[in-house]
């Protein structure tokens, strides 16, 4: 029987699990902690991240309980992002603490057969050509566990890519903000945020009650030892002008803006994801987003090998698409990092233009919702494939359904065929076939496509204009077949692709 062993069992972590159940595969969580944490390194949950969790039937309690915020703060800057006209059912930001996600997936991973072992972490490994040993020490002591693979989400200290000898390079802290989830009795505007020459903070609200306020102190960048409810009043005083009515702490912490990207998210049998794979300064609130977008890609690849339905070449595809997107992460908030840090009077321009061209350039203003939000992700595809194609698939409403959508027919990592009603294809072995009228393809932006074929993670695989019905099923199934088993040479690094017209 094959088994997978996960070294973390946050949110990413849980979330690789889960899929790789879906797809019959034993999986084993291996996670030090002895319990789930009680506090929220991320609260933003992305438009692409809701899409992706409400496919597998993972996002209901979220948006009920999160709180909804069509526009966010760039870098503190006065003029917003907004998330509003993104083509996306869910065109905000959405406050949702990190802790309520963990439990969510870990309630799915549990479910769907998975085994946590807590107070267990990762210590070492080695691997052969159909094997990896890993050790473990757990409570009664160390021992090992062989497994078909591994997968490390043990954080930006990973074990798992240090023994394997994967580079992680970067640059080290420069700069410390600081972080607290207090209650406020006289909280600001939504939306509050401030720069001046002392530091700059901002203030979120987030669900419970209490409120997120977060930012960079100049007077404290040589901090030495925990922060502390006095240091933290101060610092908010004299970096916003006042604390808010702050009380009753529930967090207080201090971050760097560190950044490493690892050079190679697969070695062998070894695969990394989320932290392990990446780290960053936390502006925009998309880590997490990258982490969980991360896990989708990898469950759906490694369940369909591990399973034997699918070639061992389609791993390769896993770095080939979501290293660019990391490429693409590092840049995104090193911009927002060195706009943040643009303290001295000399470099205010940088802040000055920045923030007119968010606020009075609408093109400029959403292609950087596109981008945060994970709507602009594309991934590479031969130049002969349709321009949909590596392109996330849009949702639309189906035929003749009851108000079912495409998205709805993920609940299971499935490649999916959706073509026009009209138009009678053939059955096609381990694809599911769904209709949509011409004018809700056309309501989309679809309107000279006639079939597309949808990869588990809901990226379009194939697409076509034709309206020959046995070359449509023809191409579709010969399209499954190329996934299937990729030839190696197609999936070569190119850069991560950005453009208004990819979401």
């Amino acid at each position: 029987m094959t088994r997978i062993a996960i070294a973390g069992a946050g949110p990413v972590g849980l979330m690789v699990a889960r899929e790789l159940q879906m797809h019959g595969i034993s999986t084993i969580l291996i996670e030090a902690a002895t319990e789930r944490s009680s506090h929220s390194k991320a609260l933003g949950i992305h438009a692409r991240t809701i899409e992706i969790l409400k496919m597998r039937g993972l996002a209901d309690d979220m948006l009920e309980n999160g709180i909804r915020l069509p526009r966010h703060h760039f870098a503190m800057l006065g003029n917003s992002i907004d998330y509003s006209r993104l083509p996306s059912p869910f065109p905000f930001v959405l406050a949702y603490p990190q802790v309520g996600t963990e439990k969510t997936l870990e309630a799915a991973a549990l479910e769907s057969g998975a085994e946590l072992r807590r107070g267990h972490r990762v210590v070492g490994l080695s691997q052969s050509p159909t094997a990896v040993s890993v050790e473990i020490e757990g409570p009664d002591g160390r021992y090992t566990e062989t497994v078909d693979y591994l997968v490390g989400c043990d954080g930006g200290r990973s074990v798992v890519r240090e023994t394997t000898g994967i580079d992680f390079p970067g640059s080290e802290v420069t700069m410390w903000s600081f972080l607290g989830e207090v209650f406020l009795d006289s909280p600001p505007e939504r939306g509050f945020a401030r720069h001046s020459a002392q530091g700059a903070v901002f203030v979120a609200p987030v669900p419970g009650g209490f409120y997120r306020v977060a930012g960079v102190d100049l007077a404290r960048q040589n901090p030495d030892g925990p922060l502390e409810l006095d240091e933290f009043r101060e610092t908010v005083i004299r970096t916003a002008g006042s604390d808010f009515g702050m009380r009753d702490p529930v967090w207080l912490s201090r971050f760097g803006d560190a950044f490493r990207l690892a050079t190679a998210y697969r070695n062998g049998r070894v695969f990394l994801a989320g932290d392990s794979a990446h780290i960053h300064y936390p502006a925009g609130g998309v880590g997490l987003n990258i982490g969980l977008q991360d896990a989708l890609n990898l469950g759906w690849r490694l369940g369909l090998v591990a399973s034997g339905r699918a070639d061992e070449a389609l791993l390769d595809g896993y770095h080939a698409d979501r290293h660019p997107v990391g490429e693409a992460l590092m840049t995104t908030s090193q911009a927002q990092t060195a706009v943040i840090k643009a303290f001295a009077p000399g470099d205010q321009g940088l802040r000055t233009l920045t923030d007119e061209l968010i606020g009075s350039v609408p093109e400029y203003n959403y292609e950087l919702a596109l981008r945060l939000s994970g709507l602009a992700v594309r991934y590479h595809v031969p130049a002969s494939e349709h321009p949909l194609a590596g392109t996330r698939a849009l949702d639309v409403q189906l035929a003749d359904t009851d108000g079912a959508t495409l998205f709805d027919q993920f609940n299971t990592p499935r490649f999916v065929l959706l073509h026009r009603d009209d138009l009678p294809v053939g059955e096609i072995d381990g694809v599911h076939a769904v209709t949509v009228k011409q004018a809700d393809l056309a309501a989309i932006g679809w309107s000279d496509v006639t079939a597309v074929l949808i990869r588990p993670d809901g990226y379009v695989g194939w697409a076509t204009e034709g309206s020959d019905p046995g070359a449509i099923t023809q191409e579709a199934a010969e399209a499954l077949a190329r996934t299937l088993r990729p030839n190696s040479a197609e999936l070569e690094h190119e850069p991560a692709e950005h453009s208004l017209t990819a979401g």
